[in-house]
């Protein structure tokens, strides 16, 4: 199995290679389909060299274009990372191909035999920012899903995508995995008008991608955009808990779309929680933006903006606020959250309740850090991303979502 990635070719002669590999690859074995991912892992790990000094040099080109530590952190590959991603693809390849799964059927009263089965959506086309291991997840999770993939990633990730894509295309089936690079706004454009070519386009990253595709494009999308996520610590939570999971939630990795950017604090206990969590915080290099309710208790934190609520810091920097009840973090987090992943810390089975069915998002949590939303600790393997729409793939994209269906029905000569 062999195939180049050519990223000089135009736009619609790669989506149209593509679209040809598509149709073989919704009949490969799933023996070849982990025979190829097992080539990847493999060449991840042998050409790591190479690969850790295309990555330097976005690394460089990205200090000295003045980008924050956020997206050095999200840009940056090291041997554990590079493992880690080997690691996934292997983990992408031991689950069950989900190709051909029935999902629902039965005889009817005539004798017909219906089936709902899983099949591949055909070309998904991948738009991502300054995240070279998603070339590689998409890659492996779009090969084992029986779909044709083209990956446009930003220029910033430019040398570490081209090593990566490669790697990838030469284990695939011909034409099977597509990088696009070097162009700009209008490349972007035109991959985003490819309706007769591609299939599904799934952006990951800022609100500002989701916004200049929306405008444009005509293909059907799944966003894996930003996560403003919450973690309201009710009156009845266990505060050591709590402490434990807002400072996991916010510090472990603060530039990723599943860290907390938010802190809810019930009123009862404000008084004589916030000024502990807000001095454990600060040891952590946090800097608290208040409402005014939180500045009253905590006078140490700086005044809280509307956008300092509606949208993600992806940094250390967090929005406090007091709330009377669980319905009053319920409404907040209706107001600014973004539909990715919010958390609940209570020892009340009334309230948790309560937060599960009044929170629209797309993973809600009780007890636990927002930092979970990831189709690795789900157990997908890996994830192109976490969509935050509802149609029709919500949460972590993993290898079902990255699927449609179609109904197979069997006859006897049945004629109506």
């Amino acid at each position: 199995m062999s195939s180049i990635v050519d990223t000089h070719s135009s736009v619609i002669a790669q989506c149209r290679a593509a679209r040809n590999a598509a149709r073989s690859l919704a009949a490969l074995p799933s023996a070849e389909k982990d025979a190829a991912l097992e080539a990847i892992a493999n060449g991840l790990e042998a050409r790591v060299d190479e690969i850790l000094a295309a990555n330097a040099l976005d690394l460089a080109a990205g200090r000295e274009a003045g980008l924050s530590d956020a997206l050095i952190d999200r840009l940056m590959l090291d041997p554990q990372r590079v493992a880690a991603i080997a690691a996934q693809v292997r983990d992408i390849a031991a689950l069950p191909d989900p190709v051909g799964e029935v999902i629902d059927g039965g005889r009817r009263p005539n004798g017909l035999e219906i089936s709902k089965v899983r099949t591949p959506i055909g070309v998904i086309a991948v738009v991502y920012e300054a995240r070279p291991n998603v070339t590689i997840d998409a890659a492996a999770l779009c090969l084992k899903s029986g779909n044709a993939c083209v990956l446009r990633g930003s220029s910033s990730a430019e040398h570490s995508n081209a090593i990566l894509a490669e790697i990838a295309a030469a284990a695939a089936p011909t034409g099977a995995i597509q990088l696009i690079a070097g162009g700009g706004r209008e490349e972007l454009a035109e991959l985003a008008t490819q309706d007769e070519l591609v299939d599904l386009i799934i952006p990951r990253g800022g609100e500002g991608l989701k916004k200049a595709l929306t405008a444009v494009a005509t293909v059907p999308m799944i966003f894996a955009a930003s996560g403003n996520c919450h973690v309201y610590v009710d009156a009845d939570a266990d505060l050591t808990m709590a402490e434990a999971i807002i400072v996991n939630a916010k510090c472990q990795r603060p530039g990723v779309c599943n860290a907390a950017e938010t802190l809810l604090v019930h009123r009862e206990i404000a008084a004589a929680w916030l000024p502990l969590i807000a001095e454990r915080l600060a040891a952590e290099g946090v800097e608290l933006r208040g409402s005014a309710a939180a500045r009253a208790i905590e006078p140490s934190m700086t005044e809280a903006t509307e956008q300092d609520f509606a949208e993600e810091a992806l940094a250390l920097i967090l929005a406090v606020d007091v709330v009377d009840d669980v319905a009053a973090a319920i409404t907040h987090i209706a107001a600014h959250g973004s539909g990715h992943s919010e958390a609940i810390v209570t020892d009340s089975y009334e309230t948790a309740r309560a937060f599960e069915l009044g929170v629209d998002a797309a993973c809600v949590y009780v007890n636990a850090s927002t930092r979970f939303t990831d189709g690795g600790e789900f157990g997908f393997g890996a994830e192109i991303g976490n969509a935050t729409q509802k149609l029709h793939a919500r949460g972590p994209i993993g290898l079902r979502e990255l699927c449609s269906f179609k109904y197979v029905v069997r006859g006897a000569g049945h004629v109506r």
